[in-house]
């Protein structure tokens, strides 16, 4: 499978919305309740910095998304913050590491200084994997930040990278 990442177009938002809502309904890593619609998923992800599409160049379509958008405004927006989503039927084939190094090297194009992630949730392992090999730095640990969709409370932990 050869995967390419480049900028989100109109013709992505089947898959893309389908993909993110995928993520949405498991309740394990998303803060978003509400599934997107084509027409919501649209304008959301036209409103993001930059929304990048991992890209199957051997069979077409798309196999995950990321969204790029600062992380606060004025003395800090010089923090991005980013969320990444791909295809549940394809994971573990390192499209979600191919997705943080675009979005890495996208942030300190578009003039970003730190890359910083708000709420990894403790259960998500393999998103902690990825962003320990990424040299990412943990911050500690917000006791139950997270709310499951079963209804428990989950830590989250804050990371960021220098870009």
């Amino acid at each position: 499978m050869g995967i390419e990442v480049r900028e989100y177009e109109k013709r992505d938002i089947k898959e893309a919305v389908a993909i993110w809502n995928q993520v949405v309904e498991d309740g394990e890593a998303f803060p978003q309740t509400e599934l997107l619609t084509e027409e919501s998923g649209d304008e959301f992800f036209r409103q993001q910095s930059f929304t990048g599409i991992a890209y199957d160049t051997d069979r077409g379509g798309v196999t995950g998304l990321y969204i790029l958008h600062p992380n606060n405004i004025g003395r800090c927006g010089h923090i991005c913050n980013a969320s990444y989503a791909v295809r549940k039927d394809i994971r573990g084939r390192h499209i979600g590491e191919k997705l943080v190094l675009h979005c890495m090297q996208k942030g300190k194009e578009l003039g970003f200084g730190i890359l910083q992630f708000n709420a990894v949730v403790a259960s998500n392992k393999y998103a902690l994997q990825l962003y320990r090999k990424l040299g990412f730095v943990r911050l500690g640990t917000i006791p139950g930040g997270f709310l499951m969709k079963d209804g428990h409370y989950e830590d989250i932990i804050p990371h960021y990278h220098l870009l």
